[in-house]
């Protein structure tokens, strides 16, 4: 490695050094360590926002839908949804991938651009994944009642509703989300940083707020929905399928704004 490619991947580098030492990574109880910690960790600045808002209304002016109210006995049924799926499902099934998993890593990080290339283009690739599973669960009625319908549920979303989904549901996006790194060829560090990426878009598309610093007005040309665009899908559920961006739902003219 020459002295300026060591300048270019020095502070990846160091975290990664730093990552590939940790013996939690290694263990089969990681994936559910992770999984969790870094959704509830997102969740949380917006279930704080929940409590305060009935009370500020500086709070109300940013959400979407300012009648509803989040209780704990909402908060307290998508926890037990979520808990139930991470320890029943996600848990058995990563002890599987941590027995078949290879376990040397490479030493070196990738470089920013390959990572944010990657990162990019695993959004994408999901994006199209649970675009066509979307469509598909709200067509035929069979899937939307077997499997899609619990997600459904609360009509107006807030941060908890992000993973309130059935096994399948579950199952499916955790699937894709999984497949596309390796399908891509993915570091494993760009692996880890496309997870954390993919949990807090898909919470802020959740949350019910609306800022001037959301994801999508950092986006031009309207290519990126956020949480409006996701809220109008649970509000009148034949619209707006895609998770982030708006070009398939322009394309097959399911995108509405208002």
């Amino acid at each position: 490695m020459t002295s300026s490619n060591s300048t270019q991947l020095l502070p990846l580098q160091i975290l990664w050094d730093w990552l590939r030492q940790q013996s939690l990574l290694r263990s089969p109880f990681f994936p559910v360590f992770f999984s969790l910690t870094i959704y509830l960790s997102f969740c949380l600045p917006y279930i704080c926002l929940d409590i305060l808002c009935s009370q500020l209304t500086l709070i109300q002016r940013f959400k979407i839908q300012p009648q509803s109210q989040v209780t704990w006995g909402m908060a307290q049924n998508c926890l037990c949804t979520i808990l139930r799926n991470h320890v029943c499902f996600i848990f058995p099934l990563s002890v599987v991938h941590w027995y078949f998993r290879s376990t040397s890593s490479p030493p070196l990080a990738p470089d920013m651009l390959t990572v944010v290339k990657d990162i990019l283009a695993c959004l994408l690739l999901f994006d199209t994944q649970y675009f066509l599973w979307h469509v598909l669960h709200h067509k035929v009625s069979w899937l939307y009642r077997r499997f899609h319908r619990e997600h459904h549920f609360y009509r107006a979303t807030f941060s908890l509703t992000t993973e309130n989904s059935s096994v399948w549901e579950m199952l499916s996006l955790s699937f894709f989300t999984k497949l596309n790194p390796s399908l891509l060829d993915c570091h494993p560090l760009t692996e880890m940083l496309f997870y954390i990426t993919n949990i807090y878009l898909s919470v802020e598309a959740h949350s019910g707020y609306e800022f001037p610093w959301s994801p999508h007005r950092l986006v031009p040309f309207g290519l990126y929905g956020g949480a409006q665009h996701h809220d109008l899908h649970h509000l009148k559920f034949k619209v707006n399928y895609a998770p982030y961006f708006t070009h398939w739902d322009r394309l097959f003219g399911t995108l509405k704004h208002d």
